[in-house]
């Protein structure tokens, strides 16, 4: 069983879901490799050099930010500490949007969320709320001390936390030389397109993972296996679990209900600005 990345909850309105928040890539099945001497296969370790080529030691480096060349502003502990997000533990989803409207290129790392047992009811309204309603849901997430743009999305019996990247770090396509969406100008048929979407439609099958394979790392492992003599494995140790709270009957109607009304009292305010 992993272990949760922070335990927590995701938020819409008043309704509050008690989770737990884990990652969904599987960073152990990735072959991971040390570098070595070669003459004697030491470990090869990182070391800290300036431009001058000195070893420099890690208490007397500093972080700076290069807003011209060979020129830095100097930030100290404090100044990031004063500038570091708040590492809540909380998923507030503040508005929920067509899933399709996300361009794809936002979407980064994907985290699971689980819910505690006093949350499942409220965990499932959401997950199949937002199944029924093609919507996701866009919050804010902050982990190893970043704060990140997030999607709320279901997947089958799960809610996945996606992080997304922030505008300002995705380039525009408007650079690229990419061809034009008029087909006639670029001399795309009638006929070509329809045997086109014809071979789509040949090709198209279920969606099933299973078949797809790594097969460089299939055959890596498998040439690493012929080179090991001796392997000894040590078992992870679990960490002991704390028994859950158990929490009063929440009346998830009656939030839902508070929720929708706290949503609209914005514009009715509005309303009556505009009419006095």
């Amino acid at each position: 069983m992993p272990h949760p990345l922070w335990k927590g909850a995701i938020s819409f309105g008043l309704v509050t879901i008690p989770v737990s928040l884990y990652a969904a890539e599987n960073p152990q099945e990735s072959v991971r490799f040390h570098m070595l001497h070669k003459g004697d296969l030491q470990r090869v370790r990182n070391r800290w050099v300036d431009d001058k080529d000195h070893e420099v030691p890690f208490d007397e480096m500093v972080k700076g930010y290069e807003y011209e060349k060979n020129r830095y502003v100097v930030l100290t502990e404090a100044d990031l500490q004063a500038a570091n997000v708040e590492a809540t533990q909380g998923i507030e989803i503040m508005h929920f949007v067509e899933a399709t409207a996300i361009d794809i290129a936002f979407y980064d790392t994907p985290y699971y969320t689980e819910p505690a047992k006093i949350g499942r009811k409220a965990y499932a309204l959401l997950r199949e709320t937002l199944k029924r309603t093609s919507k996701v849901g866009i919050a804010k997430l902050v982990t190893r001390e970043r704060q990140h743009l997030c999607a709320v999305v279901p997947d089958g019996p799960a809610l996945l936390a996606f992080t997304l990247r922030w505008p300002y770090q995705l380039r525009g396509a408007s650079e690229l030389d990419l061809p034009a969406e008029d087909l006639a100008e670029l001399g795309v048929g009638p006929q070509e397109l329809k045997m086109a979407e014809k071979l789509v439609e040949v090709m198209t099958t279920d969606w099933q993972p299973e078949q797809y394979r790594d097969t460089y790392r299939d055959d890596l492992l498998r040439l690493i296996e012929q080179k090991v003599k001796n392997g000894n494995v040590t078992p992870a140790v679990e960490a002991p679990t704390t028994p859950e709270k158990e929490a009063e009957v929440v009346d998830m109607m009656a939030l839902l209900k508070r929720s929708v009304e706290e949503r609209k009292k914005p514009a009715r305010r509005k309303n009556a600005g505009a009419a006095s």
